[in-house]
This record gives C-alpha cells, structure tokens and sequence, in this order.
C-alpha cells in the first residue's frame, strides 16, 4: 500500500499562553497543501524502515513511521512490515512533514489491516505522536487549538490563489523558537481575523514565532519583505520553521523563486 503525506502551513499562529503541563495554548488555522512525501509499506518477514529522497538526521527508531507502528502494536497484532519513506518535505521548516507521515501510517495501517479505528480514536493515537499529527488524520482546513490538538472545521476560501514557499535551508527547533515567544492571550481570535478578504490580512494575521525568530534569522524577515515587493496580498513564516510563504492573486513572479529553494502551486 502507497500513500502520500502532504504538508501544511498555518494561517496565523498566536501563542496565547503557558500550560501547566509545560506546553503552550495555540490558535492557528492549519491549511493542508499538496507538497507530498510518498509512504509505502508492505508485508515483510521482520520489521525495517529505509528512506530515500531528503536524508533525514538521527536514529531511524525516532522516525515518526515507525513511532506509529509500535504504538499500534501494543493494541493490535500487526504482522511486520517492510517500510519505505521517500522525503520531499523540508524537515525543520514548519511545513509538518513528520507529523504528516506519523498520522499517514496510522492511518493507512488501519485501512490495510482492517483495524476498524474511527477518525476519533486515530487522533487520539495521533496525538500521542505529536501535537501537529492529529490534524493530517481528516487532513481539512482546521483551527487548532489548545497544544494543537484540538481542532474545529473551518473551511478557508483561497481558490485561485497562487502559493509560493520559501525554504531558506535553516534548520530552527522547536525549543529555539518557543524560547523568544511572549505568550498574549489578548489578541484578536483567528477567526475574526479569516472572516475578512485575504487583502486585510497582512497586519493582522500574525505568527508569534516571527517576534522570536527573526532577530535570530534576519534573512527570513527578508524573505517576507521580498514576498511582499514580489506581489504577495499576504506573507508568513509557517508553523515554527524557517519556511516563508506568500499567497498571491496571480501568478508569482520568478525573481525570489528563481534565488532560493522554492515551491509553488494554485490553491
């Protein structure tokens, strides 16, 4: 059985304020894309994990894929299996990549060995994973909330569109960009903020890991001030990673995609 992982940006992120339990309250407006990783699994004699594409740092027993087989395995007997992962996604570049190949697996493990588990109870498991992996189980336009984990539908108008991402080739962990963040609960929400045209978007619309971040990073302000001078009506850093975007109403121009690693697509 294949799939293919997809990624996602985020819409905003606000960071609204520090849990008990260590981690953050987050809004955000998790929007999946079609820039795809390829999964593929089959059944083997003993269980093995190999990758191609983008080579991925660290142990192979910290991948995701294989995170997800393990934590099935305890409730279900799962036959071994053979694993292949081609990488395409940036890793460290807020796109989710991981995420997505964590929720994929447990998703198409439970479509190929007939496990009978509801969308619900995948999330579940997916959060377990991560807080971003819930989100690629019904893989829809969702705001997400509390560490990232809860989330609510909300579709987002965007047809016509042009993307482009930006990847810088920086790498910025989590904890880097969680260590400048000043949490603010009393921002106005994401959806009043989505509500209005994507042309209003700009001073409003925030990703709180840009105030940690950028004096980190300079480039990637200057990357979002290219966007801007390129023609993009809205421009971010995605997630917690290093990647920029810019939402267009045409096509974008060449210039900035043409200087560093890019990507674009018609939303």
């Amino acid at each position: 059985m294949i799939t293919f992982p997809n990624a996602k940006i985020n819409l905003g992120l606000q960071i609204l304020r520090k849990r008990p339990d260590g981690y953050h309250d987050i809004s955000s407006l998790f929007l999946p894309i079609p820039l795809q990783d390829v999964l593929e699994i089959v059944e083997a004699k003993s269980l093995s994990f190999t990758s191609s594409g983008l080579p991925i740092p660290g142990s192979s027993d910290d991948n995701l894929c294989l995170k997800a087989y393990h934590l099935l395995k305890k409730d279900f007997e799962l036959p071994p299996i053979s694993i292949h992962l081609y990488k395409a996604i940036p890793m460290g570049a807020g796109l989710g990549g991981g995420s997505a190949d964590g929720a994929f697996m447990l998703v198409m493990l439970n479509e190929k060995f007939g496990l009978g588990l509801s969308n619900t109870q995948l999330e579940d498991y997916a959060a377990q994973l991560g807080s971003d992996c819930p989100f690629f189980v019904k893989n829809e336009a969702a705001i997400a909330s509390g560490r990232g984990t809860e989330l609510s539908s909300f579709p987002v108008n965007l047809k016509g569109n042009y993307l482009l991402l930006v990847f810088p080739g920086i790498h910025i962990g989590t904890r880097e960009a969680y260590a400048g963040v000043k949490p603010n609960d009393q921002q106005k929400t994401i959806t009043e903020i989505l509500s209005v045209p994507v042309s209003s978007w700009k001073d409003m619309l925030i990703n709180d890991f840009e105030q940690s971040v950028f004096p980190n990073h300079p480039s990637l302000g200057e990357i979002k001030e290219k966007l801007y001078a390129d023609g993009a009506v809205y421009a971010s850093m995605t997630g917690s990673g290093s990647t920029m975007y810019g939402i267009f109403e045409g096509k974008p121009k060449l210039k900035l995609a043409n200087e560093m690693n890019s990507w674009a697509t018609m939303l």
